[in-house]
């Protein structure tokens, strides 16, 4: 379930740019996936990984000891 809220930006801010940005931080913090943050910012997938690695931020973001335990188990 989404709640919906109401923020005020700057004027130079647009709308589209405070969804995006509000979508890619939930998203790098673990808050939501990949899909709905996509869905938050109104892009498909594709388009909001293309945005993630302008931002340079990880699409997948694995910590040292899970990768390690995932290289050591395949």
């Amino acid at each position: 379930m989404m709640k919906k809220i109401t923020i005020t930006v700057p004027s130079e801010v647009s709308n589209e740019e405070a969804r995006l940005f509000l979508a890619i931080k939930l998203f790098e913090l673990g808050k939501v996936s990949l899909g709905k943050a996509a869905e938050i910012a109104g892009y498909s997938k594709l388009a909001f990984m293309e945005i993630l690695g302008k931002y340079k931020i990880p699409v997948i973001n694995y910590s040292p000891k899970d990768l390690k335990e995932d290289i050591e188990n395949a």
